[in-house]
Formats: C-alpha cells, sequence, structure tokens
C-alpha cells in the first residue's frame, strides 16, 4: 500500500503587507535564503539554531564540529547572513582541497616575484573577507608551519604577503569548521593548542543525520521537490516502504549521503510514485552492521572499502565512491590515507571479485 507523506506547507501570507515570508524567517527571524535552505530548525536543529541566533550578532570566532556532510557551510552561512555583518564578503576557503605548499600564498596572498610562477601580485583570502567573514572547512588539515601565521591574524587582525615586508590590516570575523576531533589532534601535537583555543571560542556541535529522525520525512520530501523541479518531474507519492528504510538506514554520509541517493532516486522515477534504489541501501546497511570485536575505525575502513569495491575503485565522478558516500573526493582520499586503504589494491580485488 502506498502512503503519501505530505509535504509541510513553508510559506505564510503576510496579506496586510502585500509580502511573503516563510514560516522559519517568521518564527526565528532568518534571512529567506538561510531559513529556505536549511531542514530542522523547528525538530532535531532546534539547539543549534538557538546558538546560532546567540553567536551571530558577536564578533566571536566559531568553530563548528560535525561529521561529514552534516551541513556545516550552511550553519556557517546562517552565521554570517545574521549578523552586522552581512553586506560585507563572505569567503570560504577548504584547507583540504588546497595543496599545502600554496595554502599560506591562498590565506595570504603573494608578491610578484615571491616564488618561483609568482608572475603577478595576489590579493589572499584574508584581504577578500575584509569588514566580512572568513570561512575555514576543514581547518584541522591546516599544516602545523602555518598555524602560528593564522593564529597572528585571528590576534592582531594583521599579516604580510609571501615576499613583502608590509603589514596589511584586516577586520575579518573567522567561522571555522572541522569533521575530526581537533582536541585529539591537540593531544597528539598534530594542531597548535592555543590556536584551537583561539577557534574554539563559541563552540557548535551538528548532529549526524541518524540523531535526527524527527527530520527525516521533511528532509527526504525537500530534496524531492527539489530535484522534481530541476528535472521537469512531477513526484506526489512516498511509497511507506522508501520512507521506512531511509529512516532504518544509518547515514554514514549523513544529509550529502541522502541528497545523492533522493536524486537517484527521481532520476529512476518516471511516474508520480518515488522509486528509490533500496537494494543498494539494503546492501550499505549490511555492510555497516557492528561487528562485536571491530573498533569504529576497523568498520569505517571496511565500509569505505565495500563502497570502493562496488564503484571499481573509482573515487570521482557521478558513480565514484565519493559520491556514493556523500563525501568530497578529497575528504574520502583524506580518510583512506588515514586508514591505510590503497585505491590500486581495492580495484584488483574489485576485478577478481
Amino acid at each position: 500500500m502506498l502512503h503519501s507523506y505530505e509535504c509541510q506547507v513553508d510559506k505564510v501570507e503576510k496579506r496586510e503587507e502585500g509580502m511573503t515570508a516563510t514560516v522559519s524567517e517568521k518564527i526565528l527571524g532568518f534571512p529567506p535564503p538561510v531559513a529556505e535552505s536549511i531542514v530542522g530548525a523547528e525538530g532535531g536543529l532546534r539547539q543549534v539554531w538557538d546558538a546560532v541566533r546567540v553567536v551571530a550578532p558577536t564578533d566571536a570566532a566559531v568553530l563548528i564540529e560535525g561529521e561529514t556532510g552534516t551541513g556545516k557551510e550552511l550553519i556557517a552561512r546562517a552565521i554570517h547572513d545574521r549578523s552586522p555583518r552581512r553586506h560585507g564578503p563572505y569567503v570560504k576557503v577548504n584547507c583540504a582541497a588546497i595543496p599545502a605548499g600554496l595554502l599560506e600564498s591562498e590565506l595570504f596572498g603573494h608578491e610578484r616575484g615571491a616564488f618561483t610562477g609568482a608572475l603577478n601580485q595576489t590579493t589572499g583570502r584574508f584581504q577578500l573577507a575584509d569588514r566580512g567573514t572568513l570561512f575555514l572547512d576543514e581547518v584541522g588539515d591546516l599544516p602545523l608551519e602555518l598555524q602560528p601565521k593564522l593564529l597572528r591574524v585571528l590576534q592582531e587582525q594583521e599579516f604580510e604577503r609571501l615576499g613583502s615586508p608590509r603589514t596589511i590590516r584586516v577586520n575579518v570575523r573567522v567561522v571555522a569548521a572541522t569533521n575530526v576531533d581537533l582536541l585529539e589532534m591537540v593531544r597528539e601535537r598534530q594542531f597548535r593548542a592555543d590556536l584551537y583555543y583561539r577557534l574554539n571560542v563559541f563552540p557548535i556541535a551538528l548532529p549526524p543525520l541518524r540523531e535526527r529522525a524527527e527530520d527525516m520525512a521533511d528532509l527526504v520530501w525537500h530534496f524531492v521537490q527539489k530535484f522534481a523541479a530541476r528535472m521537469n518531474r512531477n513526484i506526489e507519492v512516498i511509497p511507506e516502504e522508501v520512507m521506512e528504510t531511509l529512516q532504518a538506514y544509518d547515514w554514514p554520509g549523513n544529509i550529502r549521503e541522502l541528497q545523492n541517493l533522493i536524486e537517484r532516486a527521481v532520476i529512476l522515477s518516471e511516474g508520480r510514485v518515488l522509486r528509490a534504489p533500496l537494494g543498494e541501501l539494503r546492501a550499505m546497511a549490511r555492510s555497516t552492521e557492528p561487528a562485536a570485536a571491530r573498533t569504529l575505525a576497523e568498520a569505517e575502513r571496511d565500509h569505505i572499502v565495500e563502497v570502493l569495491q562496488h564503484s571499481g575503485g573509482v573515487i570521482s565522478g557521478r558513480h565514484g565512491a565519493a559520491a556514493r558516500l556523500g563525501v568530497k573526493r578529497t575528504t574520502l582520499q583524506y580518510r583512506m590515507r588515514k586508514l591505510g586503504i590503497e585505491q590500486r589494491r581495492v580495484f584488483v580485488e574489485a576485478e577478481s571479485a
């Protein structure tokens, strides 16, 4: 039997003003671009939104912690959009996506001739973010040798470009995010303690999707409507079996993994009923069932290897392992290095299976 899950009405009319405002905007006071992109402000993310409301009007540094795919960038953007800096620039840097040797130039800029290949003067991200917000994603990947310079900018709001003696002063708020335990990295001397405490003025912890059961139906409908509109589909019904399977799954890739699966489901759905690849999801669920003697790292390693084998050892692309896991390619490569997974060996094992 098919059951249609009703989509929440997310707009109310302000007839007396002739305007339309979202429910989230009316209740929470968030600007429409942020409110409309977040699901769960009234559910599993209520504490997170309370924290955003408190810290956004200040200039305090914020550290957003959460697993990969939980929506850390959306929260960073929400902080900026609700702050006095909302009319200033919002600049993003993914510390894991930029080679360590280029990250200093990317953050602080360089002068012409500062190093081989520096043919022109370049403005760094800190200067571009002046009077606005700089979002440092995957800050745990910041090289140790660069951390003192970042600490100085946070404390003094000044720096020098590579190859220049001139000090540049800026007015930048920093919001950082990480999916690793920075405090553990501090204990292992992989991250400076003084930088950690400077970034961790106001921590915000994002819950993983498996802890947001009350938001699942809303999230599923949100992504179904998003992709159906993009593909000019008219999907009105989600079978009860589909919804129950989605709710029972642990979602190690969190929101990003759910979004990718719903996109595939919409592609497969030619009529008004959502057709989700449940067999794939159940196979993934079986591969992640915890064994009594396995550590968390072993379980993660086994899961990644399983997905790599299903993708033929391919990491990138629409059907690669990163897309199946709902994570960025650089994040998957980092976890593979951390867990000692060799792509070549996985590919050989996949071919011989």
